[in-house]
């Protein structure tokens, strides 16, 4: 849309500008198709350190305010009588921010409700499709800026059923998605969960985008024409489709001595918009499975660690100058750590996330969430923070 006539004058604005511009060529792409790939993936980056630092492993762990992302019928385990948490992350050496923030409470000693607030977005980027003035001299006050961003509410409601441990819940899911004065969408959709725990098992599902959730894409065609190069094709108004995933976990928690638990659990995505390169994928079909680890003393400090997002990257060869260029292909994984400290109800969790899958750069994003629940309730499930 923007990307061959955009320039920058700065390294950081070099970056801001071509992750924004990305962000908003494909945002483009999707008001175009009726059901693309990866639509609404802001959706799927992750909510709270304790999950990032387990590598995504949470749909049947979740046991605070995050349930209302990860889980909605987990809400039921909640241990205080209101909860909520914080989080704020940054991707691509700051490029990208992400805010988070989530706050649930019971009805009555069955019921739970919760509402998870999400944004994701690329700000101050510089279009400079006008610098150039009609005289062909380059006038800095012609530039202007504008803002990429993804928004969602999630309104949850869950409730414990007649066998004890067992617990369904699910999310009506409001967004809005913003290109500046370019373009906006606003879009809706549901999730359900079901979770059940027995003794030290947990058993998670989770059915995102059930219904498929559409966006519905409003373009500002005007802006657009105002400074658009030759041939610069406009787009126009149209529905973006996205399209279900199931996400099935199962954890198991056991005591070890000196008061120390471990808790082990695995997660396993379905995606149905097609192949995305995963240890287990077909022509629609992919399964992304990732395993966390938690390891817990006292219900006070914690350690974790996780691996997911398996995928076959291709990595050149190293061949001697003026030869073509070979490559070869390898599975790469993302990895995680973490760690949190749970005290008098407040909960500090870290997690350091390799966001890369190749060998060119290392690059780490540290991240941090804050939670607290307070007042007494009876009737939760509680085996860590």
């Amino acid at each position: 849309m923007l990307t061959s006539t955009l320039v920058i004058r700065s390294w950081r604005m070099k970056w801001g500008l071509s992750l924004g511009l990305a962000l908003t060529a494909v945002a483009g792409a999707h008001a175009q198709t009726s059901a693309p790939k990866y639509s609404n993936e802001f959706l799927n980056l992750g909510a709270g350190a304790r999950s990032l630092g387990m590598g995504k492993v949470q749909v049947s762990l979740a046991t605070d305010a995050t349930a209302g992302y990860w889980n909605p019928a987990a809400l039921t385990n909640l241990q205080a009588r209101y909860d909520g948490v914080l989080m704020h992350s940054e991707l691509f050496s700051g490029v990208v921010k992400n805010d988070y923030a989530a706050f649930a409470m019971p009805l009555d000693d069955k019921t739970v409700v919760g509402a998870t607030l999400l944004r994701s977005g690329v700000d101050n980027i510089a279009d400079t499709r006008a610098l150039i003035n009609e005289y062909g001299q380059i006038q800095y006050d012609r530039i202007t800026y504008f803002s990429v961003a993804d928004y969602a509410l999630l309104l949850s409601y869950a409730r414990k059923l007649g066998p004890e441990g067992l617990s369904v819940g699910a999310n009506a899911k409001l967004i809005y998605r913003n290109i500046g004065s370019y373009a906006n969408a606003y879009g809706f959709g549901i999730d359900a969960g079901v979770q059940y725990h027995r003794g030290g098992w947990r058993l998670g599902l989770t059915a995102r985008d059930i219904t498929t959730t559409f966006n519905a894409w409003s373009i500002n065609t005007e802006t657009f024409k105002a400074n658009a190069t030759p041939g610069q094709v406009i787009p126009t108004n149209s529905t973006e489709l996205t399209l279900p995933r199931l996400v099935v976990g199962v954890g198991y928690q056991f005591k070890l001595p000196a008061q120390f638990t471990a808790l082990v659990a695995t997660d396993l995505e379905t995606t149905t918009d097609g192949n995305r390169g995963t240890l287990l994928a077909a022509s629609r079909v992919s399964v992304d499975p990732r395993v966390g680890v938690e390891v817990g003393y006292r219900n006070l400090v914690f350690l974790r660690g996780g691996v997911g997002n398996y995928q076959q990257i291709k990595i050149m060869d190293a061949v001697p100058a003026g030869t073509p260029a070979t490559y070869h292909e390898e599975w790469k994984g993302q990895y995680s750590l973490g760690a949190g400290v749970a005290v008098s109800g407040l909960r500090v969790d870290l997690a350091l996330s390799r966001l890369t899958l190749d060998n060119s750069a290392s690059v780490n994003s540290l991240i941090v969430s804050l939670g607290y629940g307070f007042g007494s309730r009876t009737g939760g499930l509680r085996t860590s923070n």
